[in-house]
């Protein structure tokens, strides 16, 4: 099963004189179970592309399948599709509404037509999965932290039992144990319930630390599409598009200039702390 996109371009305000061209001929394939995260400055493509995922946005020109389906197709069920590619945008936690979070993370299955009961024990599931005490089911969205809002949100989108769950920037505003804690959720849910997770982020350490295959999209173009080391091994192409390189990487890459034989591969804290100790043991061996 996959989510394929075939020489997909979108453009607005196509019937008028001034066209704006917000993906261009995109070709991607996304298949179950994997961890991407997707990169680009503002105005580059991503929240476009996204929205052509689960049919919010249909193409201008060329064809999203899922699972081998046209979704553009006159009865294609789009609401059944949106049931199984879930869409969490930046500050989910607006889309809270009902009096309590039991409620509001229920609210989904019911909309489906299951049962209240069924509805409320799937809800307790996905609240107890997203780190949230049963002490708080009955409290109004209102009265939570924001990082609180934002797990209840997500939970909401996990009790539709989506097989792709996509955010769109899902830690902005988000203090550093807020961050975290919506990271390693998504980490979870794609290593345990092999949930594809597409992340959409500004921070290239959060993708240096958790994607496995990074998109890069720049002026509606899908620019590189590969491992995130593949894809941080273009370091002059990013900085050109207004991006960079993970922090660490300049950090080694620093050390290298200064005289250090190190490995300058690194993306990540850990990955820097070795090459830094590797690179110290050398020179202690060599002295």
């Amino acid at each position: 099963m996959s989510i394929r996109l075939e020489n997909v371009s979108h453009i607005y305000d196509s019937n008028s004189d001034e066209k704006s061209v917000a993906l261009n001929n995109a070709n991607l394939v996304i298949n179950e179970g994997e961890f991407i995260g997707i990169v680009g400055h503002t105005g580059s493509g991503k929240s476009t592309l996204i929205q052509h995922l689960n049919g919010l946005m249909l193409p201008t020109s060329g064809t999203v399948y899922y699972d081998d389906e046209d979704i553009s197709v006159d009865g294609y069920d789009l609401r059944g599709l949106r049931g199984k590619v879930g869409m969490c945008f930046q500050y989910p936690e607006h889309q809270l509404f009902e009096v309590t979070i039991l409620d509001d993370v229920a609210f989904g299955p019911m909309n489906y037509g299951i049962s209240k009961e069924e509805a409320e024990k799937t809800a307790k599931s996905c609240l107890y999965a997203v780190g949230m005490r049963e002490e708080l089911y009955g409290k109004s969205p209102f009265e939570l932290s924001g990082g609180q809002k934002r797990r209840v949100a997500i939970a909401g989108i996990l009790a539709m039992h989506p097989k792709y769950l996509v955010l769109d920037e899902p830690t902005a505003g988000l203090d550093p144990e807020g961050r975290e804690h919506i990271l390693k959720l998504l980490r979870t849910l794609n290593e345990e319930r092999h949930m594809t997770i597409i992340l959409v982020s500004h921070s290239m350490e959060d993708m240096a630390t958790y994607v496995d295959r990074l998109i890069v999209m720049n002026h509606g173009n899908v620019e590189f599409d590969g491992t995130k080391e593949e894809v941080f091994s273009h370091k002059k192409e990013l900085e050109a598009m207004g991006l960079s390189v993970p922090f660490f990487r300049y950090v080694v890459e620093d050390l290298k200039e200064r005289g250090m034989n190190i490995d300058t591969s690194a993306l990540t804290l850990e990955e820097a702390k070795t090459a830094i100790l590797d690179a110290i043991k050398r020179k202690e061996n060599h002295d």
